[in-house]
């Protein structure tokens, strides 16, 4: 391991999240902007902005980016060696504010636009014995202004917090939940700002969020979710899962903890 890497290991040890580091080339964020284009044309925005889940398992260009050299250089940093991709989403924020139509006479915008609500990703997963480490590439500049994501550093230190069901309408997130404001430290909060083609990562129990995209600009970007090979899924009776897109991103594995893994 280089000195560099060491550092950045440290730092995410210390702070539970990396950001602006680069990934793509002009010439992979072109390709990629552009087959994701085709997803656009094929299925709509209003499926492209959350429900292209797992698609690495269809499309070889996805899969590739779960794979990409840089990627996996800083995830075996953090996790180790032998490293079980577990899950792949892409998440889009659609240009949602027409100022003629969504701002009332004050200019203040209507309620329900598209936001993602603090909460740890830990609380979904239903993984034990390791941590998950949750990668955010983007394939648009993710700025304040269209909803970049925004961190409560150390906060994964904290273990799991509480979730409650969100009041606020347009929540992202497939179950609706959110921590409880008056458990997060939002005055400390840490804007994760991204040029298209570089991502952040971050870790399983940190408390993050992002805003409602106000601009006229979309934030694309493809989320991937990593975890060691001896990490293991639980039962969970409230929230049942089943991990039928895992594939060994690197390395061996010698527990077997996930039966449907390819190389």
């Amino acid at each position: 391991m280089t000195t560099s890497t060491a550092k950045l290991q440290e730092i995410y040890n210390q702070q539970g999240f990396l950001s602006a580091l680069p990934v793509l080339n002009e010439t992979e964020l072109r390709e990629a902007k552009h087959a994701f284009s085709e997803l656009e044309r094929e299925f709509g925005e209003e499926y492209t902005s959350y429900s292209l889940h797992n698609v690495h398992m269809q499309y070889p260009w996805v899969r590739d980016l779960t794979k990409h050299t840089k990627i996996i250089q800083v995830v075996k940093a953090v996790l180790g060696p032998d490293v079980i991709l577990l899950d792949s989403r892409f998440i889009c924020k659609y240009p949602a504010l027409k100022p003629e139509v969504e701002e009332n006479k004050e200019g203040e915008t209507k309620p329900g636009l598209p936001y993602v609500a603090w909460h740890q990703d830990m609380r979904y997963w239903g993984i034990a014995g390791g941590p998950v480490l949750s990668v955010w590439l983007a394939l648009d500049d993710s700025l304040q202004e269209n909803g970049a994501l925004q961190v409560i550093p150390g906060s994964h230190c904290s273990g799991m917090l509480p979730h409650r069901q969100a009041t606020r309408p347009g929540n992202m997130l497939s179950v609706n939940q959110e921590i409880p404001e008056e458990l997060v430290q939002a005055d400390e909060a840490v804007l994760c700002p991204l040029l298209a083609g570089q991502m952040s990562i971050h870790d399983g129990l940190l408390v993050h969020a992002s805003d409602a995209n106000t601009s006229q600009k979309r934030r694309c970007g493809f989320v991937i979710r990593y975890v060691p090979t001896c990490a293991y899924p639980i039962q969970d009776p409230d929230r049942p899962r089943k991990f039928a897109a895992t594939e060994l991103a690197c390395g061996t594995d010698g527990f077997n903890n996930f039966s449907n893994k390819t190389t």
